[in-house]
């Protein structure tokens, strides 16, 4: 396989499961290398460090960080590790991964609330910004650099629970546009890439995501579910010097899934 990457660096911010965590394998593969923030509990770091010792085989520099990537508080110091590491390289690939929010109705027992939505629109929309604003303040980032988030059919089609998320999401393409139009000047382009419905833990936490999984098969011209090694392919393509000319838009991969 050839490591086109070779001394290029990416921030993976959540990768370690699910369309993170793919997109770092398909990124070292092909020679990247990479920093990678995720949290997770003492329980589940040994199938974790088996995960991460996978990217290692194939021979990058890795460093991995359990943090949350999500508070502000904290990104002072993870910026220090950051730097730390790279040693004077700059960041190619930032690719925002976090899945971290609230999955409630608006009503019922247990409504969402106005610190629920808040959370999470920080969470998985604003801290985005949060992240490009620190790499560029600390011009950690290369020329050219490429910015990669994560949206989906959420952000315009209503779901039961899915309305703090939602909202997150139309905040991160809101953000996404305004990053590619702004950064431009300094060579850092910035898309979002929305999936179709994929199976992976994030999905599974989705009230009634059975029903989501078998709604999407009737709905794909290909009667398929996205997989996360399909999203990492276009990471990828995004990664790639050639994809350049592209910024500000949201790219479906989705198998046309959303067509119908």
């Amino acid at each position: 396989m050839v490591k086109e990457f070779k001394d290029t660096y990416a921030l993976i911010l959540g990768g370690s499961s699910g369309l993170g965590y793919a997109s770092a394998l398909k990124l070292a593969q092909h020679g990247m290398n990479l920093i990678i923030f995720y949290r997770a509990a003492r329980m589940q770091m040994e199938q974790i460090e088996a995960s991460f010792d996978v990217l290692r085989s194939y021979d990058i520099q890795l460093v991995t960080i359990n943090s949350d990537a999500t508070r502000e508080d904290q990104l002072e110091q993870n910026l220090s590790k950051i730097e730390d590491f790279l040693k004077g390289q700059k960041i190619s690939v930032l690719l925002h991964s976090i899945s971290k929010g609230n999955l409630k109705p608006l009503t019922g027992d247990q409504p969402l609330t106005t610190i629920d939505f808040q959370q999470t629109i920080h969470s998985m929309g604003i801290s985005l910004y949060s992240w490009t604003k620190a790499l560029f303040n600390a011009h950690l980032f290369a020329q050219p650099a490429k910015i990669l988030s994560f949206t989906s059919e959420g952000s315009t089609k209503p779901m039961k629970s899915y309305a703090a998320v939602s909202a997150a999401k139309a905040v991160l393409e809101a953000i996404n546009r305004s990053i590619a139009i702004e950064f431009a000047p300094h060579q850092i382009t910035s898309n979002c890439i929305q999936a179709g419905v994929t199976d992976t833990l994030s999905l599974s936490m989705i009230p009634g995501y059975e029903e989501l999984k078998a709604a999407s098969l009737k709905r794909n011209p290909h009667q398929e579910l996205t997989t996360p090694e399909r999203v990492a392919n276009a990471v990828y393509l995004m990664s790639k010097e050639e994809a350049g000319w592209i910024t500000g838009t949201i790219i479906k991969v989705d198998g046309g899934e959303s067509l119908q």
